[in-house]
């Protein structure tokens, strides 16, 4: 069986280098804030407690995602920040990265249901991911959004 085109690497912040934290915060100022013409805070002081996943080839960042424990117990873990390198689209790397986050929220917040906040043009993706909507459409930062969970499950709890 032919291996992953990628490597997998689940970090915190302070785990990566100078020019690895560079690079994830530039693909996410470049997608969020520059491609999508959407003035926010990017740097929202949430990096630091997160875990991020990320996909490589080699050096090269393909894809990341940010996950953020649960406030509280009864809370759900959150993945956000879900960004594949516009020169890497088209490869279906939005679908492994988000196998890999949930794998990975599932290893390390066992029990928890999985929240995020999605653009609303991509809610038939999150879906496909056994996400469901739990809110209205609303405005994020002039984008349509809409809040999904993922429930835990028999088998995942």
């Amino acid at each position: 069986m032919a291996s992953a085109p990628y490597q997998v690497h689940t970090r915190r912040m302070e785990d990566f280098s100078a020019h690895e934290l560079y690079a994830l915060l530039k693909m996410r100022v470049d997608v969020f804030v520059v491609e999508q013409k959407c003035p926010y805070p990017e740097l929202d002081g949430k990096d630091v407690g997160a875990l991020h996943v990320t996909l490589l080839d080699g050096d090269d960042l393909l894809a990341c995602a940010r996950i953020l424990p649960p406030s509280q117990a009864q809370d759900p873990v959150k993945i956000g920040r879900v960004v594949v390198s516009p020169s890497h689209r088209g490869k279906h790397l939005g679908d492994a990265l988000m196998r890999e986050a949930i794998a990975v929220c599932e290893q390390h917040f066992l029990g928890h249901a999985i929240a995020l906040s999605a653009q609303s043009h991509l809610q038939l993706f999150y879906q496909s991911f056994d996400f469901a909507p739990t809110s209205a459409e609303y405005l994020e930062d002039g984008i349509p959004h809409i809040d999904m969970v993922r429930p835990v499950s028999i088998g995942r709890a």
